[in-house]
């Protein structure tokens, strides 16, 4: 687990199901086509329809073999997994850690000639689901599935499982990594020294993937300092590790810091290439963020079925508490959040199995976002419908609250990733639109009257149609509303995006506040068009309750939208709905004293 969202590592641990031998073919690693992917157009108010409607589908075949494969895991998890043992004794059992193993759980997404299951995202995704009813052994397993990538990147041998790790002191920036890696003079191996901290499995563990600075030549004949992945052995001596961490929550998992005390490692143990570990990051990053989406909706369907049960039992006021509007409405948005985390998740990982698609880093770190907070807020709000009883450890929902506050940290911060996501699509809106910002720049009469123009008739109510509805359209009749909002909505999120280059330029970078919002309104774009997408294609096949899909997608569409309409409104120069320069001036102030300044209300001058 780890506070540094772009630079997790990978830990290969003692389970395994291949041969003994381990070895890495250098290949350079695979990098995506240069075409475009879904949530970057939308910071040009554009939506790419091919991409995200119809809702995605797996083959009958795959839909077989995964539910096959279901059945004996849920089992498993159902009939064998003591989750309250687990985080009272801090420690999953051997047994189970042997019938994880045994199940094949421990290299779901390694091909199938190298000794794993071979999943595909979305196979995985649903996968998760179950193991998501058990925190400990969720992280634990989520961790190893990195292989996959190192797998496909060159590395073959055996399955193992894996942990992630991040340098200590460096939380989510990079520069002040401290693990460092030099080349020996006959260029044979590198030399690793420092420390890891936050590592899970890495008191289990017997290879590693650890990320650390080298020195690199640049193209102009410099030499700088970049972050370069190596396999790593334990048996390459000098690696040790420190007592298992006393955690919050996860309890059962192994956290502990990892050591590399003059190290040898082959070069032929650089992961991709020398000075790449950056898009290394970024493509495991990937795997954990979005199946994130998906243990988590696994965990909240589990959590609203306990929660109903209960809410339909219980009386108070000789009436069921499922009977009372307050607690009704709780378990309205506890559905709402299962079924956008879902869609996201499916959506992405359909996304992600595409031959050729471009990079989704985005799309996986919005789902992350989302999926984590979510979480928590539907863990609490069923902890709330049991009152005092949900507070108890004799029942689940205390031990789940625990649980879920570390999604919010791991896998990147969710302030790091929001600053990721807006960032990133920035960037890439910046590119497309350079010449025409320039020009309104220069004073380019044709330029502003153009934009002058479009601004204009953006006041008088602009009608938006990007083609979601109507003879072509991708979307059902019965959700033309909610395909509206979203219309609208991704309009003026691309004209906002103009606007804000334009007025910020390369200093975007330092108005995280901006950023902020930026990011909140693609993530509630994209759980739109997620929504809108398989409640669509769920009308269409005829599914069992397509009519409480319908139900919850509007609700978010509209609730979504509506938040959007506000969030934009904040981006303007001028909004009075925007407190950002009270908001830093009340930081500074107590910053400076470092304590809560205001006077005591039962004090007086006199």
């Amino acid at each position: 687990m780890s506070g540094c969202g772009l630079f997790l590592c990978s830990v290969a641990a003692r389970f395994c199901r291949a041969p003994a031998a381990f070895t890495v073919i250098r290949r350079p690693l695979l990098t995506s086509p240069p075409s475009r992917a879904f949530a970057k157009e939308l910071f040009l108010g554009k939506i790419r329809k091919k991409e995200a409607f119809p809702f995605p589908e797996v083959s009958r075949d795959e839909l077989n073999e995964i539910n096959q494969f279901l059945g004996p895991v849920e089992k498993f998890f159902t009939e064998e997994v003591d989750s309250r043992k687990i985080d009272q004794e801090g420690k999953i059992p051997d047994e189970t850690l042997e019938k994880l193993k045994s199940l094949g759980l421990f290299g779901m997404q390694v091909p199938e000639e190298y000794g794993g299951l071979g999943l595909s995202n979305t196979m995985y995704a649903r996968l998760a689901e179950v193991i998501g009813l058990d925190a400990s052994i969720a992280v634990t397993l989520a961790a190893h599935q990195s292989i996959g990538l190192k797998v496909r990147c060159g590395l073959v041998g055996r399955v193992g499982g894996l942990a992630t790790c991040v340098c200590p002191r460096s939380g989510s920036d990079a520069a002040s990594i401290r693990t460092r890696a030099t080349l020996s003079a006959d260029k044979s191996h590198y030399v690793l020294n420092g420390s890891k901290v936050w590592v899970t499995n890495g008191g289990l563990a017997n290879v590693f993937t650890v990320f650390a600075k080298t020195e690199v030549v640049d193209s102009d004949g410099s030499v700088k300092d970049k972050i370069t992945a190596f396999i790593v052995e334990r048996d390459f001596g000098g690696v040790t590790n420190g007592k298992a961490e006393d955690k919050m929550g996860i309890r059962g998992s192994n956290t502990c810091e990892v050591h590399f005390e003059n190290t040898r490692v082959p070069v032929e143990n650089v992961l991709g290439e020398v000075g790449g570990g950056f898009k290394v990051a970024v493509n495991i990053l990937n795997s954990g963020r979005f199946s994130m989406g998906s243990m988590v909706a696994g965990m909240l369907k589990k959590l609203i079925e306990m929660t109903a049960e209960y809410a339909c039992t219980r009386k108070q006021f000789n009436r069921n508490l499922s009977e009372f509007g307050l607690i009704q409405e709780k378990f309205a948005l506890m559905a709402q959040k299962a079924y956008v985390i879902e869609s996201m998740a499916y959506l992405t990982a359909a996304m992600l199995d595409a031959p050729g698609f471009p990079d989704c880093s985005i799309e996986a770190a919005m789902v992350k976002v989302f999926s984590s907070e979510g979480a928590w807020t539907c863990v609490s709000e069923a902890l709330q419908i049991l009152g005092g009883l949900g507070y108890m450890r004799d029942y689940p929902y205390e031990r789940l609250l625990r649980d879920s506050r570390i999604l919010l940290i791991f896998e990147g911060t969710n302030e790091i990733l929001r600053m990721y996501i807006a960032l990133t699509g920035l960037q890439h809106a910046g590119r497309i639109l350079t010449a025409r910002v320039k020009e309104l720049k220069r004073g380019n009469v044709t330029t502003i009257m153009e934009t002058v123009g479009q601004r204009l008739r953006d006041s008088l109510g602009r009608t938006v149609d990007l083609g979601l509805t109507g003879k072509l359209g991708v979307v059902h009749p019965s959700l033309a509303d909610g395909a509206h909002k979203l219309e609208e909505n991704v309009y003026y999120f691309g004209r906002s995006v103009e606007t804000l280059l334009l007025r910020f330029g390369k200093t975007i970078v330092e108005e995280q506040l901006v950023l902020k919002r930026v990011a909140n309104v693609l993530i509630n774009l994209y759980g739109m068009t997620a929504v809108l997408s398989r409640a669509s294609r769920s009308i269409r096949l005829g599914l069992r309750a397509h009519d409480h899909e319908v139900l919850l997608a509007n609700i978010f569409c509209s609730e979504a939208y509506h938040q959007n309409l506000f969030i934009l409104s904040q981006l303007d120069k001028h909004s009075p709905e925007n407190l950002d320069d009270m908001v830093k001036k009340v930081s500074q102030q107590i910053l400076e004293k470092r304590a809560y300044i205001c006077t005591h209300p039962l004090d007086r001058t006199s």
